[in-house]
């Protein structure tokens, strides 16, 4: 008997959703990369649309041009991949990257970690922000601002491509992440047949949903960006909580497991500085001075 419909009653069964969208010959287009270059460009136009808005800024004086975010969005591009992948080789899975160096370059096949995509797109707003003239800080805010729903899209992609999934779980609405396509591959079901967690959209809720509406309150009810660096702030803790809490139901990268104790993971320990971070930014953050009257 096929063991598909042997599936415990209590979970729900995995959607048959085909990574690839559209596949041509060669060229395939999946859903993980839709959600980066969708959350990239909703990012950028989100950021433009915060920078014509003189409500938003001190004494209504913007603080950059919208043809800057034109021309950022090429770095922001090139920073989330690089440091994206880079992080990733370098904080979970060193060893097959050492031993397989080409397979650095297969992103495609998932393994970009945001933390490094994080200090990428810091790295490139600096050196942007340097070079324009335009301050770091309100670059970083107008650009956190936006970020979430990518975070969101991408974790959605996760739950489709059945990776990062939870731990095991006995709830009603745990996941067996088995189909009949995903039998078939070469690594078959790897998650096996038990009932886990569906962290990836834990993570699409907390870190995409959930925070993109804190943000909006502090940028539009707040008035958040008249006091550089405080939305960064609150994006960067505001991810590193929403982390930590979700790693707590998400299953360790294999090739790692648990640093200590049977619940630490890479993860937590990457988001903790975080935090710390964010919690800095924000209560250092002090308004833009206002020019005074001759």
């Amino acid at each position: 008997m096929n063991d598909y419909f042997l599936l415990p009653m209590a979970s729900l069964p995995f959607p048959n959703i085909d990574p690839i969208l559209v596949q041509i010959g060669p060229l395939a287009v999946h859903w993980y990369g839709i959600g980066y270059i969708v959350g990239i460009l909703f990012a950028w136009w989100y950021a433009k649309r915060l920078v014509t808005n003189t409500r938003l800024w001190p004494d209504g004086v913007l603080p950059m041009k919208p043809i800057d975010l034109d021309d950022f969005i090429v770095w922001a591009a090139v920073g989330v991949v690089l440091g994206g992948r880079t992080g990733y080789v370098l904080f979970y899975d060193l060893r097959r990257y050492i031993d397989h160096p080409l397979d650095i370059f297969a992103i495609w096949q998932g393994g970009m970690s945001f933390h490094g995509g994080l200090l990428g797109v810091i790295l490139a707003m600096t050196l942007f922000s340097i070079k324009r003239g335009i301050r770091t800080w309100s670059l970083f805010d107008v650009v956190a601002a936006g970020v979430p729903v990518g975070l969101g899209l991408v974790r959605i992609a996760n739950f489709v491509n059945a990776e990062l999934w939870g731990r095991v779980t006995d709830v009603s609405w745990g996941v067996v992440f088995c189909n009949e396509r995903l039998q078939q591959t070469v690594a078959g079901c790897v998650a096996g047949l038990e009932s886990r967690h569906p962290s990836q959209l834990y993570e699409a809720l907390l870190e995409g949903l959930v925070l993109f509406l804190v943000l909006r309150f502090l940028t539009h009810s707040r008035l958040k960006l008249k006091t550089p660096r405080f939305v960064g702030g609150a994006f960067i803790c505001g991810y590193g909580l929403s982390r930590i809490f979700v790693e707590f139901f998400r299953e360790p990268d294999q090739q790692l497991g648990y640093l200590f104790g049977g619940w630490l993971t890479m993860g937590m320990v990457l988001s903790l500085p975080m935090v710390l971070a964010g919690i800095w930014a924000m209560a250092t953050a002090k308004p833009v001075p206002q020019p005074q009257p001759a």
